[in-house]
């Protein structure tokens, strides 16, 4: 029990550890940007008010925003504005806060991005599990190998691409960019959802094949490891079923460094989620994140990758402590 302790500890410190450094590092390296946050906002208020009056409007709104402190004072504010909950308001969609363009975008990520996760992941495991078990005993598993590999090292972006061509432009099958038809208002009627579910095939297929390809590749490999280990020669004479023996012996060892693989691998699929949200205007958190930068909106730069962050750290978090309950080696010993 105090080993299980100290191994919950050192995990806690290591989350926080990570969340101190990266607000850190997403409050200072947007400002290191060449570029005035407020330039878009002077053209902006050009075109509404004329020239006359505009830097004067364009120095109020620096100070609102502190942007006429040093960086220093303006780190120390975001630091005691974030602990209080505050992400400030947009710089370009001013008088818009952080929280509400947030709360707009973070359903979609969240949508698609656990949807395809956990889809990719479990779909991997399981025919990457058959295929290094039975593989050798069949032509067909074996073919599935060249074509996991194809897709693993196929980027997020070039699979996104060839789909929107293939599917999009010379098959016009499924929508080009967005979540829902434009002009459709949002609500929960299965009109409104199956529209929702036809624009998101194209993102969720580009990350879906991408993931499933190293889940697959992942698993066979470690299945084909454990075959000949003593547990499973041992089940064997003891004349256990194949079927049996491979679920509940091979396949069940084999997941915890699955399951590690998974939470090392978040960073990777939560980056190529956000460019796929890109290349397909998809209105998640990549698409709110690429327009802040386009238009140098520190408070939303920093809000939406903090989130991002915080999300990942956290699910990585769980998945550590959920070790000791797929493993009993880490509940005597206390170490990953």
């Amino acid at each position: 029990m105090l080993a299980y302790l100290r191994y919950l500890a050192g995990r806690l410190a290591l989350w926080a550890m990570t969340i101190f450094v990266s607000i850190t590092l997403v409050f200072f390296l947007p400002r290191l940007v060449p570029g005035d946050p407020m330039s878009a906002m002077f053209v902006k208020l050009s075109s509404v008010g004329g020239r006359l009056g505009s830097s004067e409007l364009i120095d109020q709104y620096k100070h609102y925003f502190g942007l006429d402190r040093s960086l220093w004072v303006q780190y120390v504010s975001f630091l005691r504005e974030l602990l209080r909950g505050n992400l400030g308001y947009s710089i370009a969609s001013f008088p818009s806060e952080v929280g509400d363009l947030l709360r707009s975008a973070i359903p979609w990520t969240i949508g698609l991005l656990s949807v395809t996760t956990l889809l990719s992941w479990i779909l991997g495991s399981v025919v990457g599990a058959v295929v290094g078990w039975r593989g050798a005993k069949s032509p067909f598993f074996q073919a599935l190998v060249p074509v996991a590999l194809v897709l693993y090292t196929t980027p997020y972006y070039i699979l996104a691409l060839i789909l929107v061509f293939l599917f999009a432009f010379l098959l016009p099958i499924f929508p080009l960019s967005g979540a829902y038809t434009v002009g459709q208002q949002p609500a929960f009627t299965p009109k409104f959802a199956l529209d929702v579910l036809r624009h998101s095939v194209l993102p969720a297929l580009s990350i879906i094949l991408v993931s499933l390809g190293w889940w697959f590749l992942s698993m066979r490999s470690l299945i084909t490891g454990v075959r000949g280990e003593d547990y499973i020669v041992l089940a064997q004479a003891k004349g256990l079923s194949d079927q049996r023996i491979m679920w509940q012996y091979a396949f069940r060892n084999a997941l915890l460094p699955q399951v590690t693989g998974l939470a090392l691998s978040l960073g990777q699929v939560v980056g190529g989620a956000l460019i796929t949200e890109v290349i397909f205007a998809y209105p998640g958190v990549g698409w709110l994140i690429f327009n802040s930068i386009r238009g140098l909106d520190f408070p939303v730069i920093q809000g939406s990758v903090l989130v991002l962050i915080l999300a990942v750290a956290t699910v990585n978090l769980a998945i550590d402590l959920l070790y000791p309950l797929l493993d009993p080696r880490i509940r005597q010993t206390g170490k990953a």
